[in-house]
């Protein structure tokens, strides 16, 4: 068959990225992430709070929360054009008590109203309803009007369907019906002419890239052409100049992005990119994967080790920057640089810890595991609370969120996974505890935030988030023994398997890959051997490198007592060993690491397939 590379009509082009300290000198990081047009706006924006719905009851008015983003370009135009016009601030002062949250900040309500993009503009009474949601910049004259309508007739709109779901289906496994239309969705929802979901935005969705991984390691030739097709155009999206991702592209093709780079894109590009390398070992995911990484460590890293927050889309706020991207690294600091969120928060720092680990382990790049370990110390030290969870920042307005202790406790298992060291894993199993007891929601799934005292707005459960806690706690399981996971994966696997919500939305591949990984044991992976022993270690190494991310890899120095799950029964040997499990049967064992290559190969790879896409 022919190579990756023979499918493709261009190279990518990779950049060159700048140090820290030529950014450190411009003196245009954003400590603590305000949004810019606040302190000049005529609105009298207030914080999210209790005291706002007391207000608006006793003041008879509605409540309208301004949701946007410090990097976000159109939220900086909405508050140059439309709340700076005198027209609207004034009749905001009649009518609303006007809010303003950073959506970084406040995890719980960017995740209730994530799909509505940001700027979100959404109204309330002063019961806390919801009246209005709308998505993205509103030109001053269209707000009025919509401002007058509301005041008007102040009637709710129409709930979404996951708003009124409130009965979930008894089985933690998806039944036929829901498991083949999830699997029509993930067909019909692919761009075959431009690589990535059918959709106007273009970004590299990495649950459907990680499904078709999957089943392209199966020897599914078309599920490794969509994975092959949607990593590559996923390159245009690729600074190339300074490294890092932009958030997506308009236009239903990858040639015009949207200059921002936020953490969630930086590390769910290089998670993604490090198990392609893992499967197919193609140079270009690797030089996508180490010009992230590059990015990270000279724009989103703070002296102390953790990693900030996002790099604003615009050099001046509300001014369009396409023109600026174009330029190379001179002429771009000649005008300056875009502001970097300084935030340090405990979910983005999980989030990139995990993908550095996966890297680390496709590669056995020791800088980036490192990396990862300085990230999580840093974490462990200033975000940790009693209990085993994290807050989000030093000082949150509420929470606790469930994305802190989800993206810490999926980083740390991660790092036990790369490293061995059993600390890891404590701290997974302690997120995991503080996971059940704050936002286990009653029948099924997970909150997104314990609840405000005060607030009328309740904490909304997220389909993201559930995938994520479902597949975190059934891995947890099987590296513990514990079945109190595998009960955690459970609850949040009946929530996506109700049907109102696996097929609510174009695509939910996350929510078929925790189906599968329910169904079955991961792959097993043990070495038996000292810590110090370089045999070992060679057999833990090719271990870490094996495809996919479904797999339970141990270490066991016998001087450190049983594994944390003694399930196998492993014989003494005279010198370092290494086993592979599947759920049927476990090898013999292997001392060397071509024998362990060609083990694993036999018990665990799929037949008659080299894993690669084909020509047509």
């Amino acid at each position: 068959m022919p190579s990756v590379s023979a499918i493709r009509p261009t190279r990518p082009v990779f950049p060159v990225v700048v140090t820290l300290l030529s950014l450190a000198l411009t003196g245009l990081f954003l400590a603590g992430g305000a949004r810019a047009a606040d302190a000049e706006s005529p609105v009298d924006w207030q914080s999210w709070s209790p005291a706002v719905f007391e207000r608006a009851d006793r003041e008879d008015k509605l409540v309208l929360l301004d949701l946007g983003a410090v990097w976000c370009h159109w939220c900086h135009v909405m508050d140059r054009e439309t709340y700076a016009n005198p027209d609207v601030a004034a009749y905001l002062a009649e009518h609303y008590v006007a809010v303003k949250v950073d959506q970084d900040r406040r995890p719980d309500l960017a995740n209730r109203f994530r799909d509505y993009g940001w700027p979100a503009t959404i109204v309330f009474n002063a019961g806390g309803t919801e009246i209005v949601k709308r998505a993205g910049y509103i030109p001053p004259e269209k707000f009025m009007r919509l401002l007058t309508a509301i005041v008007a007739d102040p009637s709710p709109e129409a709930a979404t369907r996951t708003d009124t779901v409130d009965e979930f289906v008894g089985s933690p496994l998806l039944t036929e019906t829901v498991r083949d239309e999830l699997l029509d969705m993930h067909e019909r929802s692919y761009d075959w002419d431009n690589g990535g979901l059918d959709l106007a935005q273009k970004f590299l969705d990495r649950d459907s890239v990680e499904y078709a991984l999957r089943e392209a390691w199966q020897g599914d030739e078309r599920e490794a052409r969509k994975a092959r097709q949607t990593l590559d155009a996923s390159y245009n999206l690729i600074d190339p100049v300074w490294g890092g991702i932009y958030q997506y592209s308009t236009g239903g093709d990858w040639h015009y992005p949207h200059f921002e780079k936020i953490m969630t894109s930086q590390a769910g590009y290089l998670r993604i990119y490090a198990l392609a390398y893992a499967q197919w070992q193609d140079p270009d995911d690797l030089r996508a994967a180490r010009g992230t990484i590059d990015y990270l460590n000279t724009f989103l890293s703070g002296p102390d080790g953790a990693f900030y927050t996002s790099q604003d889309a615009d050099v001046i706020p509300g001014q369009h920057s396409a023109g600026y991207f174009e330029k190379g690294d001179e002429a771009r600091r000649q005008e300056g640089i875009p502001r970097v969120d300084t935030h340090r928060y405990a979910r983005e720092n999980g989030w990139a810890i995990e993908a550095l680990t996966r890297f680390h382990d496709a590669t056995g790049d020791t800088a980036a595991l490192d990396r990862a370990r300085q990230a999580a110390r840093w974490v462990l030290a200033e975000r940790r609370l009693p209990g085993g969870g994290f807050r989000h920042d030093a000082n949150d307005p509420a929470g606790p969120y469930l994305g802190d202790s989800l993206a810490m406790g999926r980083a740390c298992l991660s790092l036990y996974r790369s490293t061995a060291e059993r600390p890891w894993l404590d701290c997974a199993t302690g997120a995991a505890g503080f996971i059940d007891r704050h936002f286990r929601q009653h029948g099924a799934g997970f909150i997104t935030s314990v609840a405000e005292p005060g607030v009328p707005v309740a904490p909304a459960a997220r389909i993201e988030e559930n995938i994520s806690v479902t597949r975190f706690a059934n891995l947890l399981h099987h590296y513990t023994g514990d079945p109190a996971w595998r009960t955690l994966a459970e609850h949040g696997m009946r929530y996506l398997a109700t049907p109102a919500i696996a097929t609510a939305r174009v695509e939910e591949a996350g929510i078929l890959l925790a189906d599968q990984e329910l169904a079955r044991a991961p792959r097993h992976f043990t070495i038996v051997g000292a810590k110090d022993d370089p045999q070992a270690r060679a057999l833990y190494r090719l271990a870490l490198a094996e495809p996919g991310d479904y797999k339970r890899i141990e270490w066991w120095d016998r001087e450190e007592g049983p594994l944390p799950n003694p399930d196998v029964q492993y014989p003494a040997t005279d010198r370092a060993a290494a086993y592979v499990c599947t759920d049927k049967r476990c090898s013999l064992p292997a001392f060397d690491g071509d024998r362990y290559a060609d083990v694993i190969a036999r018990l665990t790879h799929p037949a008659d397939s080299d894993n690669r896409p084909t020509e047509d």
